[in-house]
């Protein structure tokens, strides 16, 4: 049904009707709801159902190929009736040279998506505090996170909504393992250090190279991050490097890597705040004859 003309919502308009582009459509959309269910995005009451005040989402969009997957993925959901929430796209303009300024407002119009645009030059306060040579992310990171809480606020959104990827996940994870000397990682899930707001990573069970694949044949207007994609040597880039070699000599090890990371086993590490190895000990029978009772 969602596939005919009068019942589609405008994001699709156009979609291929190839059989390849339909399953992977599909995947995405499954592979999405998998995570919404599995990390319990949506609110609920004590019962299961969904919280009887409904939840309105800030849908992060950057305009690239993962955040219109995400805002995609969203609406094809809550379009099916299966994601009982409001949705409101946020684009956080940051004042970089040269940013199309009127690529989203025109596109997020034309699909009848509801959306908010807020200018905030962050880029004259990350090139002034980052030493040449130095990468942006982090500081970049840290103003458009605050900004975009204040909006949330702002908005009566109960969640920030972010496009990280499945492979943004393994990346943050070897990141943390590399640089950091921490098995840690992007949760899906989490909530802010004020405790007022959730952030979710729907997409965690997506590839990239799956959101790639989506968003050029829906020919989605993309935006590149000219801030700090075109810095050379980003720890983040070699992480990448590695996994895609990886995978090229390895077919499906990115796939068992972030399957793994979903199969934890505290007793099997080496953490005793998560496991209570001192008070690991055999259990002691009182008859170790082996031998067997008359009865």
């Amino acid at each position: 049904m969602l596939d005919e003309t009068d019942d589609i919502h405008p994001l699709f308009a156009g979609a291929p009707k190839t059989t390849e582009f339909r399953k992977l459509r599909k995947r995405i959309i499954r592979e999405t709801r998998e995570a919404v269910d599995r990390y319990g995005m949506v609110r609920r009451c004590a019962g299961g159902a969904p919280a009887g005040d409904r939840d309105r989402w800030l849908v992060c969009l950057s305009g690239g190929k993962d955040s219109y997957t995400l805002l995609a993925a969203l609406t094809e959901l809550k379009w099916r009736g299966v994601l009982p929430v409001d949705l409101l796209a946020c684009n956080l303009d940051q004042g970089q040279p040269g940013f199309p300024a009127t690529v989203l407002p025109e596109f997020l119009a034309r699909m009848g998506v509801p959306h908010r645009i807020e200018y905030r030059d962050t880029y004259s306060i990350v090139t002034d505090k980052v030493p040449a040579g130095r990468t942006y992310c982090a500081l970049c990171s840290r103003l458009r996170r605050g900004n975009l809480y204040r909006v949330a606020r702002e908005e009566g959104c109960s969640a920030v909504v972010l496009g990280h990827h499945r492979d943004d996940i393994l990346e943050t994870f070897f990141l943390n393992l590399f640089h950091g000397g921490k098995v840690a990682t992007m949760p899906p899930k989490l909530v802010n250090d004020e405790g007022d707001l959730t952030v979710l990573r729907p997409l965690a069970h997506v590839s990239e190279a799956d959101c790639a694949r989506f968003a050029q044949a829906m020919r989605y207007p993309i935006i590149p991050c000219d801030l700090c994609g075109s810095q050379d040597g980003l720890q983040r880039q070699a992480i990448k490097g590695m996994l895609d070699d990886w995978e090229t000599r390895n077919p499906g090890r990115r796939a068992k890597m972030f399957s793994a990371l979903t199969q934890v086993r505290p007793s099997h590490l080496l953490d005793p705040a998560l496991f209570d190895f001192a008070g690991l000990a055999p259990v002691i029978h009182d008859d170790l004859s082996g031998g067997t009772s008359d009865g």
